[in-house]
């Protein structure tokens, strides 16, 4: 496994910012790495990487433990935090051949000019960062987390400030370089989830709460929620006698039920119609978004 991480905790005093979790991630793997603000992905990134300390368990890269006084595992690692901390003082190229330096990336010159042109910055190669629009910073901070052609690449909100174009152009790398990588990001956008990752890791509060890849979540999303219109007005108690039923909402004119996937809610519905002579005018699954997934498992208790 590329990275693997077993029983991993942080704690700041008593509070538990990462909670015990554990995952692995093989390369060719685009994983999305989801959850609420304050639930622990920017934590879990920084261990994972080698830039805080892990309070238990373990994070490895390529088989060897993580520690932050290694240069082994970062050396394997290109990493692009949340805040991308950058030098404003600094050309973009002067930067880069400093970061490059650090790495000793062999044939440097040709390694920024190919970086310029993989993250879009022509226009802006000649300039300062200080003097970059908050899209162009990021794809600086692109540009040094690739320089070393890393196996593993641990992105924090790696689209952020940059404009719809950026994005799909952005996205398009990432996806490229997730063929022969092993890529973890975190993002809050869901249609990027969607475009590019194999893989959804959802944390709540710590916790990892759903570890699925994109296709089972969605298959899971079709089959908990059916809605359901007849003839006339239903009340809810009518329903809620129905085995499977979980929850139940009006939706239009019929109600939106989340159900019971292992239940046959819908030959239940159909034979309470029968009974009650009521004439079904709709009753389909409905579609759901990884967002409806989200709020889900991430809402307040």
């Amino acid at each position: 496994m590329s990275i693997e991480v077993i029983n991993l905790s942080k704690f700041f005093g008593e509070q538990a910012a990462v909670n015990s979790i554990s995952f692995s991630i093989k390369k060719g793997e685009v994983v999305g790495f989801l959850g609420p603000n304050g639930a622990g992905k920017s934590t879990t990134m920084k261990m994972i990487t080698g830039f805080i300390p892990a309070s238990q368990g373990k994070a490895l890269i390529n088989g060897i433990q993580v520690h932050p006084d290694h240069i082994k595992t970062r050396s394997m690692v290109g990493y692009l935090p949340e805040s991308n901390p950058l030098y404003y003082d600094m050309y973009v190229k002067e930067y880069l051949r400093f970061v490059g330096s650090i790495y000793r990336v062999p044939k440097l010159k040709t390694r920024i000019q190919e970086l310029i042109e993989m993250v879009g910055l022509q226009v802006e190669q000649h300039k300062k960062i200080g003097a970059l629009s908050k899209g162009y910073k990021q794809r600086v901070g692109l540009a040094q987390a690739f320089i070393h052609d890393p196996e593993v690449l641990i992105l924090d909100e790696p689209t952020s400030g940059l404009d719809p174009n950026q994005i799909l152009e952005i996205r398009e790398l990432i996806k490229h370089l997730g063929q022969h990588k092993t890529i973890l990001l975190s993002t809050h956008i869901m249609q990027e989830v969607e475009a590019i990752c194999d893989r959804v890791i959802i944390i709540n509060q710590g916790k990892i709460v759903a570890d699925q890849s994109r296709d089972e979540l969605k298959q899971n999303l079709d089959k908990e929620s059916i809605y359901v219109e007849f003839d006339r007005t239903i009340n809810a108690a009518e329903l809620k006698k129905i085995d499977g039923i979980k929850s139940l909402a009006p939706e239009g004119k019929g109600w939106l039920l989340q159900v019971d996937p292992n239940k046959d809610v819908k030959r239940q519905l159909a034979q309470l119609a029968k009974e009650k002579d009521w004439l079904t005018i709709a009753m389909k699954n409905e579609e759901r978004g990884l967002e409806d997934l989200f709020k889900e498992l991430t809402k307040k208790k």
